[in-house]
This record gives structure tokens, C-alpha cells and sequence, in this order.
């Protein structure tokens, strides 16, 4: 297991870079997920705006004016913070940097690092406005399509994303946050991802429909991207051992086409530390789980990463909007369900029965995948009848 990347450029490289301790390898491969997720849906809305599905919104903007106090205190703040913070990391010795959770939310940091930094980024803004500055600032019509918005777009996914998946966690474990809170607020593991993916499309239905864009053919963009997402995402949580693993199994079952590894595995070094001590290990993340356990990340990630190019083949041959993003919740509420027969997870106490939270939810988007994908089948075969 590679906790942070610290140990896996140690392990596969052979340095020795204390640094690399601040970003964990869940964090890393979530960058990396939302990186692809962005990729394909830029190339999506490009490929529907040339079908004539998105039109561009018009809007006015203010050209040639000179940088703003508030955009050179912005942009300073912006720099010291990032100075302070992320520069120090690199004059820091090893053991002050074990724990980043902690490095981020205590007082440390270098002030005239991040002073330098500030300035450089004020520095940066004020000659970029100076470059495009007009002696009379003058009003201009720009049209902006539904690509140009992808930025905006990942950045709500993120922040909602996150903020999402951390309170679905703490819901799920709301006994156990009443008893460690701050475990759960500055832990980068326990994240819930149906938390995540509804905190989020909210948040995107709410801005696409103030930008006036076609809320059902953004989803058909969106979906082959969240689903590839989704799968490299779990990739980190299989690195890094972040507890989404499965309950004990037994290498006697195992079918003989895949390794041991692939059917029982304790997570040594994992990033919770789980388990029993390492003999011999000393420092953090020195745990294994006692027995091994059914590798579900692993799982899961080639399940996603199978079902997104099956998504992404069957958009060139659906027209129907809406249709690839309801294949989408089918897939994805399947593909969970059988996976929390395997799993770890906490169970509910509803109407006698004892599912989990991830069960409930992936039985929701199978249901409304299929609905969703009926009524605008019908709806379509109506229109063309018509």
C-alpha cells in the first residue's frame, strides 16, 4: 500500500523525497479522476454543439479596465497561502510532515515565503490587466458555449463533490463522528460517493439551468466521464488501503484464473491503520489486517472503467437525450449493488430491513435509470409519431 506518494516513489523509484509525504495517494488519483471526467466532457460538448444539440449564451463584458485593489489583494492572498502552506513543505524536516491533515489546519507555515509568492501572483494579475488595458474601457458581446464552461463546471463537481461525499460519510457514521469529529472533518479518507454524486448534480442541474443549457444532453456528456471517473478514483482507494475493502475471504474460493492478491489481500501499510502491527515496521501506517480480505476498490475499478467505454460506445448510437445518462444510473446502481454484497459498510435499521446506505441509493438510480430511460424512449417515439 502507498499511503501517500512518499512511499510510492520510494518503493517503485528508489528516492528519498520527505515532501512527497503531504499528498496522499487517494487525493492524487482523485485529481486524476476529475482530470479525465473533464477531458471527456469538453470533448463531448464539442461534439454536441456541432450537432446543433447546445446553443451559446450571450453575455456583456467590461474590457481594457486596469487590475482592481480587490483583484491584486485576491491573487496576493491567493500566493501567500499557497506560499505559506505548500512552498514551506519543501524546508520542512521528515517528521513534521507525517501527518498533513494536521500541518493544514495548525498554524505552521513560512510567512516570508508566502509573502515572495503573493507579491509574485499580485505581481502576475496587475500585468495581465495592464497588457489588455484600453484608454476608455469599452462594453463587448461575447458568446460562450457550453465547453467553454467546463471549468466552472469540475470546479462545482469538486467542492460539491467532496463536501458531499464527507457529509454522506458522517451521516453514515453519526455515532462515531459524535465521538471523534475532528477525525472525520480533516481526514482525507472516509468519503462517501453516492454523497458526492448528488451534492454534485444538484448543484450542476442549478447552473446549467441559469447558463440555459440542455440539462438532459449535458447529462449523456457527463456520464461516460463520471463513470471512468469513478473508476480511477476507486484505484486510489485500492493504493492507498482507505477501508472500502470487502469482508474476509477465503483463498480456497479462489477461482484459479487470478492471483492471491486479487481474491484475499490486508492492505499492509494501509492509510486508516487498520489491523495489527507490522513486525519490525516502525513510523506511521505500520498495520495489516489480521486476515485477507475481498480487494472491492480493485473490483469496482474495473467494473467502472469497463462500463465507461461501454458508455462511451453507446452515445454514438443513441439520439434520444437523457438515454445515455439513464444507462449511466443502471450501470452504476448495478454494479454497486452486487459489490455491497462483498463489502464493509454500515447497515440501516429500515423497515426490518438491514441494507446499507450505498444499497438504498444504488437501488434508487437503478430504479429511476430505468423509469428515466422508458418515459424518454416513449416520449420520443411520441414526438416522431407525431
Amino acid at each position: 500500500m502507498y499511503p501517500n506518494l512518499y512511499y510510492a516513489f520510494k518503493d517503485l523509484m528508489g528516492v528519498d523525497w520527505p515532501f512527497l509525504r503531504f499528498f496522499n495517494t487517494f487525493g492524487f488519483f482523485v485529481a486524476l479522476a476529475f482530470g479525465a471526467a473533464a477531458t471527456l466532457l469538453a470533448y463531448e460538448l464539442r461534439r454536441k454543439s456541432k450537432q446543433g444539440l447546445f446553443r451559446p449564451e450571450e453575455t456583456n463584458i467590461l474590457v481594457g479596465e486596469p487590475a482592481s485593489l480587490q483583484d491584486i489583494l485576491f491573487n496576493f492572498l491567493l500566493g501567500f497561502l499557497l506560499g505559506f502552506k505548500l512552498l514551506a513543505l519543501f524546508l520542512l524536516d521528515k517528521d513534521e510532515i507525517v501527518d498533513p491533515p494536521s500541518f493544514i489546519f495548525s498554524t505552521d507555515g513560512n510567512i516570508p515565503l508566502g509573502i515572495l509568492l503573493g507579491l509574485f501572483f499580485a505581481i502576475i494579475k496587475w500585468r495581465e490587466k495592464e497588457k489588455q488595458r484600453l484608454d476608455k474601457p469599452e462594453k463587448r458581446i461575447i458568446r460562450i458555449w457550453p465547453e467553454d464552461r467546463v471549468g466552472d463546471i469540475t470546479l462545482l463537481a469538486l467542492v460539491f463533490g467532496l463536501a458531499g461525499a464527507k457529509l454522506f460519510d458522517i451521516f453514515e457514521n453519526w455515532t462515531d463522528f459524535l465521538r471523534r469529529p475532528s477525525d472525520y472533518l480533516f481526514s482525507p479518507a472516509g468519503l462517501t460517493m453516492y454523497g458526492g454524486l448528488i451534492c454534485a448534480a444538484i448543484a450542476i442541474a442549478v447552473y446549467a439551468r441559469k447558463h440555459k443549457i440542455g440539462f438532459l444532453h449535458l447529462s449523456d456528456a457527463v456520464a461516460p466521464g463520471l463513470m471512468l471517473a469513478y473508476g480511477i478514483g476507486r484505484l486510489g482507494c485500492q493504493l492507498s488501503g482507505d477501508g472500502d475493502w470487502g469482508i474476509v475471504s477465503d483463498l480456497a474460493t479462489k477461482p484459479s484464473f487470478l492471483p492471491d492478491w486479487a481474491w484475499s489481500y490486508t492492505y499492509p501499510h494501509n492509510v486508516i491503520e487498520a489491523g495489527i502491527p507490522i513486525p519490525g515496521c516502525e513510523g506511521p501506517y505500520c498495520n495489516v489486517l489480521p486476515e485477507g480480505v475481498y480487494p472491492t476498490p480493485l473490483y469496482e475499478s474495473v467494473a467502472s472503467i469497463t462500463l465507461a467505454f461501454v458508455l462511451f460506445y453507446l452515445k454514438k448510437h443513441v439520439k434520444t437525450g437523457g438515454v445515455i445518462f439513464s444507462y449511466y444510473l443502471i450501470f452504476n446502481g448495478l454494479e454497486r449493488f452486487i459489490i455491497e454484497k462483498i463489502r464493509v459498510n454500515n447497515q440501516l435499521n429500515l423497515l426490518g430491513l438491514q441494507p446499507t446506505q450505498a444499497e438504498v441509493i444504488s437501488t434508487l438510480l437503478f430504479l429511476t435509470g430505468i423509469v428515466l430511460g422508458l418515459y424518454l424512449k416513449q416520449r420520443h417515439k411520441s414526438s416522431v409519431e407525431s
